[in-house]
């Protein structure tokens, strides 16, 4: 069974494209990478979650407060809060004025 053109063109241009595709991924995760080890060394610590993650892991620690893995979240939630109070500069992108604005989740038993 012999292929069409429009088959073999896909697959010319497939082998042309994904590597340039996975090369230009490769090299922003690597940059994204140094610039946290940069953060990192300069300031000891790096925020480990961006405002909507950490948004969203607030959420669901005061929607789920009984269950098995709150503590460890609420205890994450803090660490972050904290690391962003203490860090001169993050790595996600947080403003002055939403850092100021977090609280720490007090334990609820």
């Amino acid at each position: 069974m012999a292929l069409s053109a429009a088959a073999w063109a896909t697959m010319l241009a497939s082998l042309l494209v994904l590597p340039g595709v996975a090369i230009a991924i490769l090299v922003r995760s690597l940059r994204t990478e140094d610039r946290k080890l940069e953060l990192l060394e300069a300031q000891g610590q790096i925020d480990e979650y961006s405002p909507r993650a950490l948004a969203d892991l607030r959420e669901w620690v005061e929607a789920h407060p009984d269950d098995e893995y709150a503590p460890l979240a609420r205890s994450r939630y803090n660490e972050c809060v904290q690391t962003l109070r203490d860090v001169d500069e993050p790595y996600y992108d947080w403003s002055d004025e939403q850092i100021a604005a977090l609280d720490m989740i007090e334990d609820e038993h």
